[in-house]
């Protein structure tokens, strides 16, 4: 098997910085809300005709933000890109359960969170800092018993979550505006930020679920330097030497 090339031997392709067919590449993209990470792949390989095209860190797709994809020999390099810490922004929602942890899904339980602080969810976002435990969502591609979860869920069955290490660098709490709550936090790889918010609305004893979610950073990758997938197609259709 080939080696995989360094980073430093592989071109970041940052906004206005177009792919060549003979260059492996990292293509920086703001993934859009409702659209699939494998979605952007496959928009990717259709506008530029590379082949081999793949990406590094799912996003769902109700969320937003930076999603790395990679092109041709740069492929290799997706256990390291994996790897690397990442940063998010969102929002949860306190009072309301649902059953992916997120606002994709019903919400089945509402509670009274009138009456908690931002302090109460400070002291609480506290508590998950560092070395944690998470259960995986239902609604999650891990596969259990040869099955995706998310399918047992949309059956109505239940299942035995796996569980995962993770490390929470750090969560802030930005904002609170009634019952909806802005947060920032940087993680390990792995780490679901719907079942974090989840765990802290049961800390709070009110539940949460996750209503927005846009990741900002990818270890030194930063969403501020990506490509829109609309600047991305227009500059293809106008860029003859792709």
């Amino acid at each position: 098997m080939a080696k995989a090339p360094a980073l430093s031997e592989v071109e970041v392709l940052s906004a206005n910085v177009l792919p060549t067919s003979d260059t492996p590449g990292l293509l920086l993209v703001d993934k859009p809300t409702g659209l699939t990470s494998f979605g952007v792949v496959k928009k990717v390989r259709r506008l530029t005709g590379i082949r081999k095209v793949g990406h590094s860190g799912t996003l769902d797709p109700m969320a937003t933000g930076l999603l790395i994809v990679m092109l041709d020999r740069a492929t290799r390099l997706m256990d390291t890109l994996l790897a690397n810490d990442k940063t998010y922004t969102g929002v949860m929602r306190l009072g309301g359960v649902t059953a992916s942890f997120d606002k994709e899904t019903e919400v089945t339980e509402r509670r009274d969170a009138s009456n908690i602080s931002r302090n109460d969810v400070e002291t609480a976002a506290a508590g998950f800092i560092g070395d944690i435990e998470q259960a995986t969502p239902l609604y999650s591609a891990v596969k259990v018993g040869g099955e995706r979860l998310y399918k047992k869920a949309r059956r109505g069955e239940r299942a035995v979550l796996p569980r995962r290490q993770v490390t929470i660098f750090s969560l802030s709490i930005d904002t609170m505006d009634g019952t909806d709550v802005q947060f920032t936090t940087r993680c390990s790889s792995g780490t679901y930020i719907r079942t974090l918010a989840n765990d802290i609305g049961r800390v709070l004893g009110v539940g949460a679920y996750l209503t927005a979610l846009r990741r900002t950073s990818i270890g030194q990758f930063d969403v501020a330097d990506a490509w829109s997938l609309e600047a991305f197609e227009r500059a293809i259709e106008n860029n003859s030497s792709v």
